[in-house]
């Protein structure tokens, strides 16, 4: 089957990935629109990673089938253009959880600690001359409350790491869980109380903007937001405000509202923001797990089984 990975693909993943059996792989970088053009005609089924599939690509793969997503949200995806032409289209849920889990500890701890702007003086030959008022916000995550915005996959596996560090975990979602790690409290709740909040729900019209500036008034001052999740979760503009004014003591985050962001945002000259270009997912232990997965899907599609993970 003419499978079309529409990502920029190193040289080991591509070696494993050629190695698939019953698969014609064919590479396209996400930043090559014109070997995308070339390609779309001929794919029974895309890999789709990061770069948003349109309408317009969804139109020019008479033959497509397979929208298969290597990650968990689909927004990237355009489902109505998709569901018309009756085009299967599956995530991978859980595939990336304990990568995603790992950067957003990381994360934490880096926005906590400052390690962004220690690295930078440490670097530019300023890291024993720092001004002794930067002491006073530098803090420990053992001790804190940490309240998780949402509680799938991802939080279920950072939960119990933060409580082996110390920390208080308060959670939410659309209902308590009785497994889960943590109590349960109302986002307004969950905002009020916690040093830490952490965002793990997809973006959605409904939660598109959920941390705007009416929401970063109700967190405690000088508390800490980390993002990775989807950049479309937080106003921007407001968490930039925030930052400044010392509403919002440090951020933490992997996206943004616009990708790539512009390098000239006010967010980047922050010193109490630390940043990754949305590679919370990324490694081989995910792409291990999330490619065995979806050649198992296209073996399903070519057999006419039913598809694993299928949300449209």
């Amino acid at each position: 089957m003419k499978v079309l990975l529409h990502y920029r693909a190193g040289p080991g993943l591509a070696q494993r990935l050629a190695a698939l059996p019953g698969i014609e792989l064919s590479l396209v970088s996400d930043t090559d629109d014109t070997a995308l053009a070339a390609a779309l005609p001929q794919a029974e089924a895309i890999w789709h990673v990061l770069r948003p599939l349109t309408a317009a690509d969804i139109a020019a793969a008479p033959r497509l089938r397979l929208i298969q997503k290597i990650g968990v949200g689909v927004n990237t995806i355009d489902l109505d253009a998709a569901r018309a032409r009756g085009i299967a289209v599956c995530n991978l849920p859980g595939t990336n959880a304990r990568a995603v889990a790992e950067l957003t500890l990381l994360l934490m701890l880096g926005a906590l600690r400052r390690v962004a702007h220690f690295d930078a003086a440490t670097r530019a030959g300023q890291g024993w001359a720092q001004p002794p008022a930067l002491q006073d916000s530098l803090f420990e995550l053992g001790g804190r409350t940490v309240g998780l915005v949402g509680y799938g996959a991802i939080p279920a596996l950072l939960a119990p790491v933060l409580a082996a560090l110390g920390c208080r975990l308060l959670y939410t979602a659309r209902e308590a869980k009785p497994d889960a790690e943590g109590s349960y409290r109302t986002l307004a709740g969950l905002l009020a109380e916690s040093d830490v909040v952490s965002l793990h729900i997809p973006e959605t019209p409904q939660t598109r903007g959920l941390i705007d500036a009416g929401a970063i008034a109700r967190m405690k001052r000088g508390a800490v937001l980390v993002n990775t999740a989807r950049g479309g979760l937080v106003d921007q503009a407001a968490l930039v405000a925030a930052l400044q004014s010392g509403q919002i003591g440090a951020a933490g985050l992997d996206v943004f509202a616009q990708e790539p962001p512009d390098p000239a945002d006010p967010l980047f000259s922050l010193p109490n923001v630390v940043v990754t270009p949305h590679v919370a997912w990324l490694t081989t232990g995910t792409f291990d797990r999330s490619f065995a997965i979806a050649a198992e899907n296209v073996r399903r599609l070519a057999a006419g089984e039913p598809l694993l993970h299928r949300v449209a």
